[in-house]
């Protein structure tokens, strides 16, 4: 199976199943003599697990990171760093019931046709359970980029939006709340909404912004690897990310040059950022800002028509522990991802310094 890799020279590979024995991943290129936190990793690990809170889905699990390799004394080696992230908190038999059905909206059925078989347990390697293995790559990659600054956020629920621009936001206060959302007055709407649309046994979908700062200029490769090409990649990869855009994004396809084009300072930055950060493929120095859409949860505890692998229609209701609202527990994907895309892109411009 290909696709479990991600990076050229800061590359991560995950492993794991849903309700396997445990998740995993190899992480190559991480230069040696780091010292790592580890509580900031699994800070990190604490911020995506699942049953923080009233509105996620509350399968119980420590989430506790086991390293088997590349650290010695507390920092990195050079070689590769393995490890694991044992999956404490099985219940396999809240699945049987969709062991011959496809569920809608799921990768249930291309899995099974594309490879002739599928772990229905969770959804299996399909499960958003693998991001733990990100979230892993991600925190070590932060510490990598010690100076930069990454920031990400939920901006809506729903119809519930933040209508203040991130400058005016105080990311302090995104873990303030169970949505991570830095407005308070907004959070509160949010949350009251998902608990809403959980007692309806449905769910709801949303957006998660993230902010990077102190970027140095000169990240990006063009022309095919561009850094915001990478950077929707890495979003995309994420489990029911329907969207990406960056500085203007749609909006800009409104926008005359006139009114978009981002005017010098004499310093060389910018007096709008309308670029997000990124000009030609490559950072500015600017802040870079983007935004991810995430779909709502496919799985709903109501009943709805379902595929056999009879080729019948039939009716089913969801079982098991089951968010009702992903974007909370994204926020901190969202960021892991970001970090290894930049992770990888410093090192690579190091390739360029004599």
């Amino acid at each position: 199976m290909a696709g479990n890799s991600y990076g050229t020279l800061f590359k991560i590979t995950t492993f794991g199943e849903s309700h396997g024995e445990a998740l995993g991943g190899i992480i190559e290129g991480c230069p040696p003599g780091l010292a790592l936190d580890f509580e900031a990793i699994q800070a990190e690990m604490q911020r995506r697990k699942p049953g923080q809170s009233a509105i996620v889905t509350q399968r119980k699990e420590a989430d506790e990171v086991q390293f088997l390799s590349g650290i010695f004394e507390g920092k990195t080696t050079g070689t590769p760093i393995g490890f694991i992230i044992p999956n404490t908190n099985q219940k396999s038999d809240d699945y049987s019931h969709i062991k011959d059905n496809y569920r809608p909206s799921h990768a249930d059925y291309v899995y099974e046709k594309k490879y002739g078989i599928r772990d229905y347990r969770g959804g299996g390697r399909s499960s958003a359970r693998e991001t733990a293995s990100r979230v892993v790559a991600g925190a070590i990659a932060k510490q990598v980029l010690p100076t930069v600054k990454i920031n990400a956020f939920v901006s809506s629920v729903g119809d519930i939006f933040i209508d203040k621009p991130y400058q005016d936001l105080d990311f302090s206060l995104t873990e303030s709340n169970p949505v991570r959302c830095p407005d308070k007055a907004t959070a509160a709407k949010m949350e009251e909404h998902i608990k809403e649309i959980r007692k309806a046994g449905d769910t709801v979908g949303g957006t998660i912004t993230c902010v990077i700062q102190n970027v140095p200029i000169g990240l990006g490769e063009p022309v095919f690897d561009k850094l915001h090409a990478e950077l929707g990649k890495a979003m995309l990869s994420i489990n029911a990310v329907k969207g990406f855009e960056y500085g203007s994004g749609f909006c800009g396809a409104r926008m005359k040059g006139s009114e978009h084009n981002d005017l010098f300072n004499e310093d060389g930055t910018t007096k709008t950022n309308l670029s997000g950060g990124i000009q030609g493929g490559i950072s500015n120095g600017m802040d870079i800002y983007f935004r991810v859409a995430f779909k709502p949860v496919a799985t709903l505890m109501q009943k709805q028509a379902v595929l056999t692998n009879q080729n019948t229609i039939v009716e089913l209701q969801g079982k098991g522990r089951h968010d009702p609202c992903v974007v909370p527990r994204a926020v901190p994907i969202v960021e892991a991802m970001a970090a290894l895309v930049l992770a990888d892109f410093y090192l690579l411009n190091k390739t360029y310094q004599k």
